[in-house]
């Protein structure tokens, strides 16, 4: 049996494909070569994500360009014909048709659009439709990639994730990590929880955690860890000046602290208690990496630089602080800052010097 190159491509090649990407614009390059006037093309697969609803792959034939496009609407994919990102998108080139069919039998199953400078003959059609039927198998492999990548992320951090899905799964040496740690936590949680129904304490963390996240991640850092009430969240150095890395953990702090004080005015207009919390910053290296036993692990940070950054948030409280920063960042921030002393820190056996911020 004769097959069209495209559908051959797509039943022996298109599964190796490293992305959503690339399957787009390779399988856009091929429907090219077997005489389709496409000017542009289209693939949206729902998304496994608390956030994300819809992604989308958009590709340009004229450039070979494939940009992505998030949907945070309802969980549920716009059906041929109703109106989506990428229909809206390729009538936005211009286009004389634009087709759009399943890549399956399912209704939250890929969708594939096609924008044509010309009107579609029959054979035409036909073979992109065709073309939606074979890329059902190709596009279910990338789909369960995605999908694990997705869920990974989600429950264990962008750091974390990338390594279990590169092979890292026994108990090992992790990697070594010079940043600045950020830790903080609640206080007078314990209280919290014992006076208040379990629902609503959840509530509480989960404002929390999307006002500190949402910082550190607006400000190129990664929470590695939930811990209880606790967050401990990095900004890797890397290539960057160290002070880079020491004002963009300074500036998700303030961010931190902006968010929270609004969402006690708006938990004292509700008559809910307000939610007291302790930051600190410190900058060293941690080792990252899988603990546990043979058959149950977890990835968790250690080293001397976690210690003192959760000991440090301990002095929050009597100090009358909300955030304190070590002598370390200090060295390196270019933000100002008051010293408030050096202090003895639980278990570390130099005296710290502790700075805050000066806004």
């Amino acid at each position: 049996m004769l097959l069209p190159a495209t559908l051959a491509w797509l039943i022996d090649e298109a599964s190796a494909a490293a992305g959503p990407e690339r399957f787009l614009a390779g399988l856009g390059a091929q429907l090219i070569a077997d005489g389709l006037p496409l000017a542009g093309g289209a693939l949206t697969l729902a998304a496994p994500h608390p956030i994300v609803a819809r992604r989308s792959w958009l590709w340009r034939a004229e450039t070979g360009v494939v940009i992505e496009a998030l949907g945070f609407g309802a969980l549920e994919l716009a059906r041929p014909g109703q109106g989506d990102l990428g229909r809206d998108w390729l009538a936005g080139l211009g286009a004389a048709a634009v087709q759009e069919n399943i890549a399956g039998s399912a209704p939250d199953d890929p969708l594939l659009g096609w924008a044509a400078s010309r009107p579609l003959t029959e054979d035409e059609a036909t073979l992109l439709r065709e073309a939606a039927r074979f890329a059902a198998a190709p596009l279910a492999v990338l789909v369960a990639r995605a999908t694990l990548a997705a869920l990974l992320e989600a429950y264990l951090g962008r750091r974390s994730a990338a390594q279990v899905l590169g092979g890292k799964l026994r108990r090992q040496i992790g990697e070594t990590i010079r940043a600045v740690l950020l830790y903080g936590d609640l206080r007078g949680f314990t209280a919290l929880s014992e006076t208040q129904a379990p629902e609503a304490v959840v509530a509480a963390l989960d404002a929390w955690f999307d006002r500190i996240a949402g910082a550190v991640h607006a400000f190129g850092g990664e929470v590695l860890k939930f811990i209880g009430d606790g967050v401990l969240a990095v900004f890797p150095i890397g290539d960057r000046p160290a002070s880079a890395a020491c004002d963009a953990a300074l500036n998700a702090a303030a961010a931190a602290g902006a968010g929270m004080a609004h969402l006690d005015q708006t938990r004292a207009r509700q008559g809910l208690p307000q939610l007291p919390f302790g930051m600190a910053l410190h900058l060293g290296e941690m080792l990252w990496g899988n603990i546990g036993t043979a058959d149950r692990l977890d990835f968790t940070a250690i080293g001397p630089a976690v210690n003192l950054v959760s000991r440090l948030e301990g002095l929050c409280r009597p100090l009358g602080r909300s955030v304190l920063v070590s002598g370390a960042v200090a060295a390196e921030t270019t933000a100002r800052l008051i010293p408030l002393g050096d202090h003895t820190l639980r278990g570390i056996a130099t005296p710290c010097a502790v700075f805050t911020p000066a806004g």
